[in-house]
C-alpha cells in the first residue's frame, strides 16, 4: 500500500479518491484540516509548514504523494512539503508565478502578449491608489493573492474604487500577509520584489464565452485532460454553470487555447503537476484572452471528469505525486456532457429551510445520478458566510450529467424547482 496525503482532506474528496481505479493499493491520509486551511480568519505560514512537517515526520509509514486541492495557502504548502521528501511537485517558485497575479501578468506579456488584457499593479494603503492605475473606467481590481475571488471588484468610477478600497483595506491582510511569506522563499524577478501579497491588481474589462483547458505537466511532456465551458449569469460577472466538455467554444479556439498553455506553462518551469487555464473569447472580434492559470486540478471539474469519461481528474493528480504518468481517457462515462450548475442568491437574508432528501430523490428520479450539495444551514446569516463570491450568495451545487449541452440546461432549470431553498428577507 501507498500512502497519499491530501491537504484539508474532506470526507467529500475522500469518497471521490476512493473511486480512482488505483484506490486499492492507496490509503489517503488527511494532512492538516480543512478548517485550518480553507476556513480559518487568517493564516501563519510558517506555523502551517511546522505543523504539516511535524505531522509527516510521525507518521509510521513511507510518506508516497502530497496532494493539493485547495487554493492558498494550500497550493503553497504542496509544494514545499514535497520538495524536502523527494516527491514529484511542481517548484515553489512556478506556482508564486501563477499565483501572484502581477507576476503571471509579466510572465504573460513575455511570452503570450497578444492574449493578455491591460492591467496595473497598485497600492491600496497610498494616499491616492487610483494614480496609480492607467486604465480607464471601468475595470476589475482585485488582491495580487486574494482567496475564492474575494475582495473582487467591478469599478464603475472613483466613487465605486474609494468603497472597494476601504473594504480591502481592512481584509487583504488575512491572506497577504501569509502570501508575503512565500514569496520571501523565492528569488523574485526585480520588477516583482516591491508588489506584495498586500498590493492589487487592476484590469481591462473583458468580456465574451469562458473556458477552461484542464491538464498536466509530466516531466516535460504536456497533457490535456479536457474542456470545460463556463456560463456566466446572464445579468452578473458570476458563474452559474460549468459545463464539460466544451461545446460553445470552436474547436480551433480550443487549440488556441490549449497552445497558448502549454507555451505558458513551459515558460515559467511549470512541471510535474496539474493545472486549469481560464480563458475569455469574443465570438464577435475573435479576440482571446487569458484570465489567469490555476496550479491544480479544479475540484469543480471531478465529478464532471467521472460522468463523461468514467475516471475523476483525482487520478491524474495521484498519478503525478506518484510519480507515474496520467493517462486521459476517452468518452466512457454514463453520460454525453456533465455540469456543475450554482443555486445562488442575489440579496441578504437569513435561511430558513434547505432542500429535503426527499425533495433530491424526486431530482434523481428524473435526472439519475445527480449529486447535491446545501452549502447553507438553516439559521444561518448569508452575509456573514466565509469566501462567498462579492456579487452573490451560493446556497447549494449541483451536479448534473445529460446527453447534451442543451439538455444540461434543460435539467438545471427543473432541477433549481425541485430543489427550494426559503431565504427570508431581513
Amino acid at each position: 500500500m501507498q500512502n497519499v496525503f491530501v491537504l484539508g482532506l474532506t470526507d467529500w474528496q475522500r469518497k471521490e479518491l476512493e473511486t480512482v481505479p488505483l484506490a486499492g493499493s492507496l490509503t489517503f491520509h488527511d494532512l492538516l484540516d480543512e478548517h485550518t486551511l480553507v476556513e480559518a480568519d487568517t493564516y501563519d505560514l510558517t506555523g502551517l509548514l511546522d505543523r504539516a512537517r511535524t505531522q509527516l515526520a510521525d507518521f509510521d509509514g513511507t510518506v508516497d504523494a502530497i496532494i493539493a486541492h485547495w487554493d492558498f495557502p494550500t497550493s503553497v504548502l504542496a509544494p514545499v512539503l514535497a520538495a524536502e521528501r523527494g516527491i514529484a511537485a511542481p517548484s515553489l517558485a512556478s506556482v508564486l508565478t501563477f499565483e501572484h497575479k502581477y507576476w503571471s501578468r509579466l510572465a504573460q506579456q513575455q511570452c503570450v502578449p497578444d492574449v493578455v488584457p491591460g492591467f496595473a499593479a497598485f497600492d491600496p494603503f497610498a494616499d491616492d491608489p487610483l494614480a496609480q492605475i492607467d486604465l480607464e473606467f471601468p475595470f476589475w481590481i482585485k488582491p495580487i493573492k486574494s482567496h475564492s475571488s474575494q475582495l473582487g471588484f467591478a469599478i464603475e468610477d472613483r466613487a465605486g474604487f474609494e468603497a472597494a478600497i476601504t473594504e480591502i483595506r481592512a481584509e487583504i491582510g488575512r491572506v497577504g500577509e501569509a502570501f508575503d511569506e512565500a514569496l520571501a522563499m523565492v528569488d523574485l524577478p526585480a520588477e516583482v520584489a516591491g508588489i506584495g501579497g498586500n498590493h492589487c491588481l487592476a484590469e481591462q474589462i473583458i468580456s465574451g464565452v469562458q473556458a477552461a483547458p484542464e491538464g498536466s505537466m509530466f516531466r516535460g511532456e504536456f497533457l490535456v485532460h479536457g474542456l470545460v465551458d463556463m456560463h456566466r449569469e446572464d445579468d452578473g460577472p458570476s458563474f452559474d454553470r460549468i459545463d464539460y466538455p466544451a461545446a460553445t467554444v470552436p474547436s480551433r479556439v480550443q487549440e488556441r487555447m490549449t497552445a497558448i498553455t502549454e507555451d505558458l506553462v513551459r515558460h515559467v518551469g511549470f512541471d510535474d503537476g496539474c493545472f486549469n487555464a481560464e480563458f475569455m473569447w469574443d465570438p464577435d472580434t475573435d479576440a482571446l484572452w487569458l484570465i489567469e492559470v490555476n496550479t491544480r486540478i479544479s475540484q469543480s471539474h471531478s465529478d464532471l471528469f467521472s460522468k463523461v469519461d468514467g475516471a475523476s481528474n483525482h487520478e491524474f493528480a495521484i498519478d503525478i505525486a506518484l510519480g507515474r504518468r496520467p493517462r486521459p481517457g476517452a468518452r466512457q462515462g454514463r453520460f454525453g456532457a456533465a455540469a456543475k450548475c450554482f443555486l445562488t442568491r442575489d440579496r441578504d437574508g437569513t435561511v430558513q429551510a434547505v432542500p429535503t432528501a426527499a425533495d433530491l430523490d424526486r431530482v434523481r428520479e428524473r435526472f439519475p445520478e445527480t449529486v447535491f450539495t446545501a452549502v447553507v444551514e438553516p439559521g444561518d446569516r448569508l452575509s456573514a458566510l466565509p469566501n462567498q463570491d462579492p456579487y452573490r450568495y451560493v446556497l447549494g451545487e449541483a451536479y448534473l450529467g445529460a446527453a447534451d449541452t442543451d439538455a444540461l440546461a434543460a435539467a438545471f432549470a427543473e432541477v433549481q424547482r425541485l430543489l427550494p431553498f426559503i431565504v427570508t428577507q431581513e
